[in-house]
């Protein structure tokens, strides 16, 4: 469906609710896709697509690869943490030595944080009703 073939390195990142399945093809271009869109229109905000870019940018690998990323489930801010937890897995798949780079950037702990159920008899996961005496 996308425009790239040839050898790949892959990577599965996630965040709260988000999967995204990456791959890092080798180029020149320094193109991305996500869900066959480029990246700008799938994430219009710019503070999203540095987010997204980071693992890259921390390694200086801008311009070596081509991302094709597809991800589903959750909302934007998830989905652009799922595909750079992705896109950083998938660099240590080409080159085990950004291990150290990205692990002292934070980029290679999955971000476990999930939202919190809600509790019976509370109206959300910890807020209550008001509390009266009388």
């Amino acid at each position: 469906s996308n425009g790239v073939a040839g050898k790949y390195y892959y990577g599965t990142g996630k965040r709260k609710t988000s999967i995204a399945k990456v791959r890092l093809y080798p180029s020149k271009d320094g193109d991305q896709l996500v869900n066959d869109k480029p990246l700008g229109e799938a994430f219009s905000r710019q503070s999203w697509k540095t987010l997204i870019l980071e693992p890259l940018a921390v390694t200086s690998q801008l311009d070596s690869f081509n991302v094709v990323a597809q991800v589903y489930g959750g909302g934007v801010v998830g989905q652009a943490g799922a595909i750079r937890h992705g896109i950083s897995r998938a660099l240590l798949e080409y080159d085990e030595s950004l291990r150290s780079q990205l692990k002292s950037a934070g980029l290679l702990t999955r971000d476990d944080r999930k939202v919190e159920r809600k509790k019976p008899g509370l109206k959300k996961a910890r807020k209550s009703s008001q509390f009266s005496k009388r």
